[in-house]
Formats: structure tokens, sequence, C-alpha cells
């Protein structure tokens, strides 16, 4: 259960899903919004002790000649490497749970929100008092992951294979909604989940 003084929403969907879109939405109505993926990237930054660790197991090779993360190369290896992702999720997971309780600490918002892909497979789920999963189908998820991280349909059937299924994760939730369709679709689900968050956080 959420350990902060905060009324927290967990955002999640499965790769492709359109968690970003939702999440600019809240944010549209002044909701604060913690991305895990964010503080993922802030835990790899030059100069943070992770990276050196990950530079050392992984090899040289995963750094830039700027010394930057080429997370590209990392993601290739490591879901085509299962003990290479668990080495991996053991040293960052812990590092980002720590960052977003201090984030969502500081939230001001009358309820704010915390953006993972992973809530579950991470147990995120913890620091949050109710989850929101953004759903669509399988081809749609490859349609758009692909499109948008140039990724091949492999490496992207490979992350869908990685993260929770999609039945249970839609089990798991408190509130679900589609994002098959159109824009204008999402924004007017979203404004009827936030005036509903507002109510409910405000009593508690």
């Amino acid at each position: 259960m959420n350990a902060t003084k905060n009324y927290v929403i967990g955002l999640t969907g499965g790769i492709g899903s359109g968690k970003s879109a939702a999440a600019e939405i809240f944010r549209s109505f002044g909701v604060q919004v913690v991305n895990t993926d964010e503080l993922a990237r802030e835990v790899v930054e030059q100069g943070q002790p992770a990276l050196t660790k990950i530079a050392e197991h992984f090899g040289r090779n995963i750094l830039s000649t700027e010394g930057v993360l080429d997370r590209a190369t990392l993601r290739k290896i490591v879901f085509s490497n299962p003990a290479a992702k668990s080495w991996l999720e053991a040293l960052l997971h812990p590092l980002i749970a720590k960052l977003l309780q201090e984030r969502l600490a500081e939230a001001n918002s009358p309820y704010s929100i915390l953006e993972s892909p992973l809530l579950f497979e991470t147990e995120q789920y913890k620091f949050v008092n109710r989850v929101l999963v953004v759903d669509v189908s399988e081809e749609t998820q490859l349609s758009r992951a692909m499109a948008r991280d140039g990724s091949s349909e492999a490496v992207i059937r490979s992350i869908i294979t990685s993260q929770i299924d999609r039945d249970e994760r839609i089990l798991r939730a408190d509130d679900v909604v589609s994002n098959d369709g159109s824009l204008e679709q999402l924004q007017a689900n979203i404004k009827s989940l936030h005036t509903h968050y507002q109510g409910i956080s405000s009593t508690q």
C-alpha cells in the first residue's frame, strides 16, 4: 500500500499502449506525474554508480563514445538473455523504487500519477492506492511500438512477452481505459477519470 501522504494512481499498460499520452492528458489537468522510465534514465546518467556497474558487467561497448549509456544496445542484450535481464533489474529496481517514493512524497496536486510500464512486475503497485490500465490489442502494440522506437517486430514481441500477461493486467486493475480509438476518445475518458479521482482523493 502507498506509504506516502498523497493519493496515488498507478498508470500502466503494455508497450505501445499509450501510457505516455494518457499521462500527458492528466498533466494538462494539473496532475503531477512521476514517470519511472524517466527515473530509470536518471539513475544511469553519467557519474552515477549504477552506470559504472553496468559498464563493468556488460563491457564498455554499451557506452557511447561520450560515455553515455547506449540504451538500444543494452535493450538488445537484456531481452535476449534472461540472466542479464535479471542482473540489471536487481541493480536498478531498488534505486528506482527509492527515487519514486521521494518524488511521490513531494507531489502537491490533489492526487498524483505513478506512470510505470512495470507496475506489477516490479511490485511498484505497493506504492499506489489505485491502478489504471491503458489497454490496446497486441496488433496495436506492435504497430505503435515499432513505429515509435524503430525496433524490429522480434524485439517488440520479446518485450511484450517479458511484461505481465494482458488479461492478468486487466484483472488486477481498478480502472481500464481502451486506447484503440482516437486521441479525442482517450481525452474524454481521461477527463471522466480525472473527475472521479478528484472525488476519491478528496475523501482520503
